[in-house]
C-alpha cells in the first residue's frame, strides 16, 4: 500500500504536533517517518538525551550569529530526521520505503541520512538554505515534495 497524497495533510498535522516538543532556540522541526500509512518513528531537534536543553543552556550558534545552514557542528542538538532515525534504529524499525514528513526541508547532513536510510519519498513544508541538499536527493532520485498548507 503506498501513502496517497490524500495523506500528506495528516501526516504533516502529526508533524507539527511532534516539533512543538522541541527544545531548540532558534526553530521548531517535526519528522514523520511513515510506511502503508503508518508512522514508524518521529523525531524533533534538540539535545541528545540526557543532556541540558538548549532552552536551558543557550545557543552558541545564536550567540556566535551563525546564520541558518551554517556550521551545523556548533550546534548542541540532534535534527528531527536524526532523531527519527536513530528512534528507528534504537527499536529495531526498518525504515527502507517509508515516507518523510518533515517542518523543514533538510540540510544537506541530513538528506544523506534519509538517502542512506532508504526513504523513497521527502514531503516538507517550510524551506531551509540548502540547495546541496536538493541535489542529493534529485541525484539519489528520491522525490522531494513541497507541501503547501492549504493543500
Amino acid at each position: 500500500m503506498e501513502t496517497r497524497p490524500s495523506w500528506d495533510k495528516y501526516f504533516m498535522d502529526i508533524c507539527r504536533v511532534v516539533a512543538s516538543r522541541s527544545t531548540c532556540l532558534r526553530r521548531k522541526v517535526g519528522a514523520v517517518a511513515v510506511r502503508d500509512n503508518r508512522i514508524l518513528a518521529t523525531g524533533y531537534n534538540g539535545a541528545p538525551a540526557g543532556l541540558t536543553h538548549c532552552i536551558d543552556a543557550g545557543c552558541l550558534r545564536e550567540q556566535l550569529g551563525v546564520p541558518s545552514g551554517e556550521r551545523h557542528e556548533l550546534c548542541r542538538g540532534l535534527h528531527a530526521e536524526q532523531n527519527a532515525i536513530i528512534q528507528a534504529a534504537v527499536y529495531g524499525i526498518p525504515l527502507g520505503g517509508a515516507v518523510f514528513y518533515l517542518t523543514n526541508q533538510p540540510c544537506i547532513v541530513c538528506a544523506k541520512m534519509l538517502v542512506n536510510a532508504q526513504a523513497r519519498r521527502v514531503v516538507y513544508e517550510g524551506g531551509y538554505p540548502d540547495d546541496l541538499a536538493v541535489e542529493v536527493f534529485k541525484e539519489a532520485g528520491i522525490p522531494l515534495e513541497h507541501f503547501e498548507k492549504d493543500d
